[in-house]
């Protein structure tokens, strides 16, 4: 089973032949920049799309911090992301709750586990919402 880096690699080595379908799901890289180092930072993630844009869910597994990759693109929301074969930079947002009341039940179909994650927790896991720049 692909996970973190070695799902990363080989999704980018492969255009998203390994790693894209993933456990019944599919999956994306969002790159963001590292708040404290500067670098790269790649991580795979479950998403959905929403019209035009892509939507992955902040879930940390249900941890009480946000996981990095979501503090990151809150310090610089300029991203790269990767479907398949297609890599294009993004702006990523937080949804709204409107957003979320809406988006939430699509991602939780997706991966149900998304649910659990929430009563593990007290923070209110965040649905982010990529724009793909034009």
């Amino acid at each position: 089973m692909l996970y973190g880096a070695e799902h990363v690699k080989r999704y980018i080595e492969t255009n998203g032949e390994e790693g894209h379908d993933w456990q019944g799901t599919t999956t994306l890289i969002l790159t963001t920049t590292g708040r404290k180092s500067g670098k790269p930072r790649s991580t795979p993630l479950i998403y959905r799309t929403d019209g035009d844009d892509y939507v992955v869910v902040a879930s940390n597994g249900g941890a009480t911090e946000h996981p990095l990759w979501y503090r990151n693109l809150l310090a610089d929301p300029e991203v790269t992301v990767q479907v398949k074969g297609d890599r294009f930079r993004a702006r990523a947002r937080t949804a709204s709750e409107e957003e979320k009341t809406r988006l939430w039940p699509r991602m939780a179909a997706t991966w149900p586990a998304y649910d659990e994650y929430q009563t593990k927790t007290d923070r209110s896991i965040p649905v982010v919402i990529l724009q793909r720049e034009k």
